[in-house]
């Protein structure tokens, strides 16, 4: 076959000595709905032929399907990959490294984490000690990588053993369009008291951790906010984490979930440097108290988009 039709993108995976490639396998049956899933198995388009005698029987003719569906979408590209959908039929929402980052961008205008950080920020001022800033807001902005990462890597193993990806994804849409309403009514209809925060119940414990401004006290706060923070911003998150399980394993998706996070801790990492170098945390508080009506209603709004984009591209 690769012979008789060489526009063939074919890719054999061996699975018995490979543990990579195993998973892949079982993640693709399950994927295309594979009830028993054996060797040889090839997968082209959106068909699965497994067995000898169903490859030979049935292999051309899907060959020749899946070429008269690539010209009649005008594609330019002569390979047609054997391991995945055809490119332009394909209505599912890819994962791609500029929406990672986007969403990741978006994810990260956190007002909570920024206040709680900003409030860390004034009680070290008073001590002048610029390494000490850089210090433990550093211990803080870690803390909080360390929890979203953790988190978005046992997420991802739930999803992909689940084998629900697709619903996960839908729902984390979903979820993101909800948050979005939801902040946008809110900040609309509100002055203080927002639903998408740091619950007024632990407010005390935070506060109590930010009067220590010890490192301990500062990685605490970080896991804190990030649990409080999470169920209420993680829609976001949780659709990335869908598409993600989807096509890769997790050593594969490692690499998106580090980008994400590293993305989403940068405007944390840009307020310690400015607040260490010259800027008075109180002027960042005071902007970020004028400015945070528009940054909510913003984030808010893209949220919606997103989860919109994704569920648009699983059902175009």
């Amino acid at each position: 076959m690769s012979r008789k039709y060489p526009e063939l993108d074919i890719r054999m995976l061996e699975i018995y000595h490979n543990a990579t490639n195993e998973d892949s396998f079982f993640q693709m049956s399950r994927r295309f709905g594979v009830e028993n899933p054996g060797i040889p198995e090839i997968v082209i388009g959106d068909r699965v032929l497994v067995g000898d005698t169903e490859i030979k029987d049935h292999l051309e003719e899907l060959i020749l399907g899946e070429k008269q569906k690539s010209l009649s979408c005008n594609s330019t590209t002569p390979a047609m990959p054997v391991s995945s959908g055809v490119g332009c039929l394909s209505g599912s929402t890819e994962l791609t490294v500029p929406l990672v980052i986007f969403s990741a961008m978006v994810d990260s205008v956190n007002p909570c984490a920024f206040s709680v950080l900003i409030f860390l920020l004034i009680s070290l001022v008073a001590a002048g000690e610029r390494r000490r800033i850089l210090l433990v807001g550093g211990v803080y902005t870690a803390a909080v990588f360390i929890f979203y990462l953790l988190s978005g890597v046992g997420l991802f193993s739930a999803i992909h053993l689940s084998g629900l990806s697709f619903w996960l994804s839908l729902i984390g849409a979903l979820v993101a369009i909800g948050l979005g309403l939801v902040g946008v009514i809110d900040t609309l209809t509100k002055k203080e008291g927002f639903i998408l925060g740091i619950p007024e119940s632990k407010k005390a414990i935070i506060d109590e951790y930010i009067r220590k401004a010890s490192l301990p006290a500062a990685f605490t706060l970080g896991i804190l906010v990030g649990i409080f923070e999470l169920p209420c911003t993680g829609g976001i998150y949780l659709a990335i984490l869908g598409l993600m399980s989807r096509d890769m394993t997790l050593m594969q998706g490692l690499p998106f979930l580090l980008l994400y996070n590293i993305i989403f801790v940068l405007p944390l990492i840009l307020i310690i440097l400015i607040v260490a170098f010259g800027i008075p945390p109180e002027r960042a508080d005071a902007w970020r108290i004028r400015h945070r009506r528009v940054l909510r209603i913003a984030v808010a709004l893209v949220m919606i988009a997103i989860g919109v984009i994704i569920i648009l591209g699983w059902f175009a």
